[in-house]
């Protein structure tokens, strides 16, 4: 596996496979070919039917500049790698080719090639939950331990500028208000909802607060704002969303919460390895539903829970979003996104509680649930794949 900084990855929304990862790719082409005479960019599958809604061509069209740049929308022709994919074409003055290269954007922002599968080195010796269990077991070591064993120090330098940008990221979203771009002329929610928190106490007032947290970063990210994937940008409210709250409610350390973001980003990573964080290959269970296993495992660290412990909320994060689909309406990450990063994160604090009653042993494993979701992400026909053509989006016609 490689580095959790592939997990939390800061950069602008709305979508980081859509947005962040198409971008590079483009910078890595232009990189190799920096003053070709003409360029052909053809955008296929998931990328190309909820593209314009993802400000893709508007991502690619930045990262060419003034370039003599043509854009090609393919919706319905879907490669066999991933169906994020795209073909970059440069040719000299007499229209000759000079390179094609297909590049696929497999989420979180991370890109590979037909000739690559990981964009960084592979720096985990384990990939399974139960091997790093045993490991942690046999050496008395935490799950944030192991991270640093197999990152080093610098790791929490990274972690750190990660939590900075998810805390800005909820104070501008708590205090913007206005409409968010697109066609739904959807209204900022979070303001409000932090107003209306005043009108509550105890948990109704905690509840609120956390739906406020996890809109703020949501909506920060559908307006095109700086954000970090959580482990996408469509799911990048719920983490944030639950270790503020945390952090407000039990006045924790920051290095308490890096810790704990170091616990969720191995959670990330070994979805990714094992699955897909991509709601275009597994439908939305990939994104929010692992957002909200990270939280989940995150919270319960937060409480003092085991490694065993640990892991139960995380599969039940994973668990209980099983099949939830990838349907945006217009394409855009507003709605539903949006409000089931909000309700994720209630969820996470809620499996954190559960999981804190157990011992740690339940019958279905992390591992189990992660090729569960695996399986039936292939099983979901491509209309509920973050395509705009099945679900919810229909409404969007």
């Amino acid at each position: 596996m490689e580095t959790i900084k592939e997990i939390y990855k800061i950069g602008q929304g709305p979508s980081s496979s859509h947005t962040m990862g198409p971008r590079k790719a483009a910078e890595q082409f232009l990189a190799r070919h920096p003053n070709d005479p003409k360029y052909r960019i053809t955008l296929f599958g998931s990328l190309a039917a909820t593209g314009k809604g993802h400000l893709t061509g508007e991502a690619i069209e930045e990262a060419f500049a003034d370039k003599n740049m043509e854009l090609v929308w393919e919706p319905t022709k879907f490669l066999a790698k991933h169906p994020n994919a795209l073909t970059f074409e440069s040719f000299d003055n007499d229209d000759n080719l000079i390179e094609s290269w297909t590049a696929y954007s497999v989420g979180g922002g991370s890109i590979v090639d037909d000739n690559s599968e990981l964009e960084t080195e592979s720096i985990y010796g384990m990939t399974t939950m139960d091997d790093i269990l045993a490991y942690c077991q046999t050496n008395n070591m935490r799950l944030w331990e192991y991270v640093e064993e197999c990152e080093g120090d610098e790791i929490w330098d990274y972690l750190k500028l990660v939590w900075e940008t998810m805390v800005n990221s909820i104070k501008r979203g708590m205090e913007k208000e206005g409409i968010l771009p697109g066609q739904l002329k959807l209204t900022r929610k979070a303001p409000t909802f932090q107003s209306q928190s005043h009108n509550f106490s105890g948990p109704n007032q905690h509840r609120t607060l956390l739906f406020a947290y996890a809109l703020a970063v949501n909506e920060e990210n559908a307006s095109g704002g700086i954000i970090s994937t959580a482990p996408t940008c469509g799911a990048s409210g719920t983490l944030p969303a639950v270790l503020y709250y945390q952090k407000r409610l039990y006045k924790l350390k920051d290095s308490q919460i890096l810790k704990a973001l170091a616990t969720a980003g191995l959670i990330g990573n070994l979805v990714k390895w094992n699955a897909s964080i991509s709601g275009a290959e597994a439908g939305c269970q990939a994104e929010v539903g692992t957002g909200c296993a990270m939280a989940s495992a995150a919270a319960t660290q937060l409480l003092g829970g085991t490694n065993y412990q640990i892991e139960y909320a995380a599969e039940m994060g994973l668990e209980h979003h099983l099949g939830l689909t990838c349907d945006p309406l217009y394409g855009l990450v507003q709605v539903p996104c949006i409000e089931r990063n909000a309700f994720a994160s209630s969820r996470a604090l809620s499996h954190a509680s559960y999981a804190l009653l157990s011992d740690g042993r339940h019958v279905i494993s992390f591992d189990k649930v992660v090729r569960t979701m695996k399986e039936t992400g292939l099983d979901l026909p491509d209309l509920y794949k973050e395509t705009s053509l099945g679900g919810l989006a229909i409404y969007g016609k």
